[in-house]
């Protein structure tokens, strides 16, 4: 855009693969552009993400061509495009509100300007638990703390304290929870349904253990990831995976005593996803580099694994799609990274995502602590080693 004032601003959105991207050049006064976090269950499994995160575009509708986007019916007042190649989530657009449009942030450029300001987190009661919440209390730079609400907004505030018995964010002790059996892996329109089964790890011997699971509670490691890639691709600016051998996964109709398994090597997988054998429902991927499939539905685009060749038998899998009965953050079944450093985390520096990661970051430490949680072992250990990011 030529000729551009002092005080204009360019705001890009981009898909993964490069094939969509949008720009609108906006005055600074109108920045940053005000934002809601939605964590129900419907958007976690739309997306992948324990949240989806979205802001009005600074256009009308009828002024963004988004006739090379993909079009997924969400609700009878919502749909969402996304990219069909890389299945970035893109824009929402509203059945009552023809000329309003909002934007995934996570597919906003890194600019040197804040772009988003967060206002309120909706529909935390899905979570149970309070989900990503609990560590996006003070997501923008003021410091100042983001209101909770159980449903919408100007619904009844939900501060841990009310009627969720079950939440195991307001649990006045740590007492472990038995984890389950297995957890369902399911998008949100239920053409990808497996689920991940709880591997044999209390009876292998610790040096046995594979990287991923914690040595003293055998629940697998959860991540935070800041890579653009991977927030690109799921729409959030910072993405939550947990991580397991293939052999733990199966079709939701397996009984794990002769039923069907998923391919137990990645080179497999895509093998059978480019086969589109039927147990695989409408799984598909995309090949972000020469190592890595990036697997997600292709009707409703839900984010489901991340594989790469140099780990021939394992999976990342997308948080935001698993279904564990204690609440989003699966607590029974995972040991999270809470306030160690997100992986490529150097991705985000040099713009406004670097400040938003940290206090992420932060929250999450303050979080840990506040509930008297133990370093994670994943975090103990690289912190040993020097490692960061």
């Amino acid at each position: 855009m030529a000729n551009l004032q002092p005080d204009t601003v360019v705001v890009t959105a981009s898909c993964l693969c490069r094939a969509h991207a949008f720009s609108v050049a906006v005055s600074r006064s109108s920045l940053p552009l005000e934002a809601t976090a939605c964590h129900c269950d419907s958007c976690r499994h739309a997306s992948g993400a324990m949240y989806v995160q979205v802001a009005t575009w600074p256009q009308p509708k009828e002024s963004v061509d988004l006739g090379g986007l993909q079009r997924y019916q969400f609700s009878a007042d919502l749909a969402y495009r996304f990219c069909g190649t890389c299945s970035a989530s893109m824009f929402y657009e509203y059945t009552q509100e023809p000329s309003r449009l909002s934007v995934v942030t996570g597919v906003l450029a890194n600019t040197e300007v804040n772009l988003i300001h967060v206002t309120r987190h909706i529909f935390v009661g899905d979570t149970l638990d309070g989900g990503a919440t609990v560590w996006l209390r003070t997501p923008n730079p003021d410091g100042k703390a983001v209101p909770r609400y159980r449903t919408w907004v100007d619904a009844i505030p939900w501060d841990g304290s009310d009627a969720l018995p079950a939440a195991a964010d307001e649990k006045e002790d740590n007492e472990p929870q038995e984890p389950p059996a297995s957890v369902p892996i399911v998008c949100h329109c239920g053409g990808v349904n497996f689920r991940l089964h709880r591997g044999p790890y209390a009876s292998m011997d610790r040096a046995a253990l594979p990287w991923n699971v914690d040595p003293a509670t055998n629940k697998l490691l959860a991540s935070f990831d800041a890579c653009d890639s991977c927030r690109t691709q799921y729409g959030t600016d910072l993405v939550n995976w947990t991580f397991s051998d293939l052999a733990y996964l199966a079709t939701a109709d397996d009984n794990r005593d002769g039923g069907r398994t998923l391919p137990t090597t990645t080179a497999a997988l895509k093998v059978a996803v480019d086969r589109c054998e039927p147990a695989l429902g409408t799984l598909v991927y995309y090949q972000s580099s020469a190592a890595v499939q990036r697997y997600f539905c292709r009707v409703c685009s839900a984010g489901i694994f991340y594989t790469h060749d140099d780990r021939p038998t394992m999976v990342d899998i997308a948080i935001g799609v698993l279904t564990a009965p204690d609440g989003v953050r699966a607590e029974s079944l995972l040991s999270w990274n809470m306030g160690g450093t997100p992986a490529w985390v150097q991705d985000a520096k040099g713009g406004w995502r670097e400040g938003l990661v940290e206090r992420i970051r932060a929250g999450a430490e303050e979080y840990r602590l506040a509930r008297n949680y133990p370093k994670n072992w994943h975090r103990v250990r690289r912190e040993a080693e020097g490692i960061t990011g």
